[in-house]
């Protein structure tokens, strides 16, 4: 029971953080790696699921609110949305590999904005977001060799 606990917390953890709530998995992916609470390949497969998963919220939401832009609560100042745009035609889909960044995971966002296709969507942000949670388990475990 503890395990799912744990898995359904790195789960929303990781959700959340790929959201454009601001909250950070990285403390709790590495707190179950250090507990040895499941398999490694497990964690990194719950974490890059509920990321993933979050990004989608981000791109749904960019479908939707770029008729709210000139709104007073719009998390972008017009000028800021404007350059990202800029950004993401002049990199394409391919910026969508460094959604795994917090202050890049914008893109997903600005993808939904860009009515980016979905199945590329899914796939480069899959590739990022696994890649991401790939390598904080490969840190983490080195350190914890080296620490032994």
């Amino acid at each position: 029971m503890l395990t799912l606990t744990a898995l359904v917390t790195l789960f929303a953890a990781a959700f959340l953080a790929a959201t454009i709530i601001p909250f950070q998995s990285e403390a709790v992916f590495v707190a179950l790696q250090l507990g040895n609470v499941s398999g490694l390949v497990m964690l990194v497969v719950i974490a890059s699921l509920g990321n993933t998963l979050g990004a989608f919220v981000n791109y749904a939401i960019g479908m939707r609110v770029e008729t709210y832009r000139d709104r007073r609560w719009f998390p972008m100042r017009p000028d800021q949305l404007e350059r990202t745009q800029g950004w993401f035609r002049r990199y394409g889909v391919w910026s969508l590999l460094l959604s795994w960044a917090p202050v890049l995971g914008w893109f997903t966002l600005v993808a939904g904005i860009m009515r980016t296709p979905l199945w590329q969507f899914a796939l480069l942000v899959a590739i990022a977001k696994t890649g991401r949670y790939a390598v904080l388990a490969w840190i983490t475990a080195r350190a914890m060799a080296l620490a032994a």
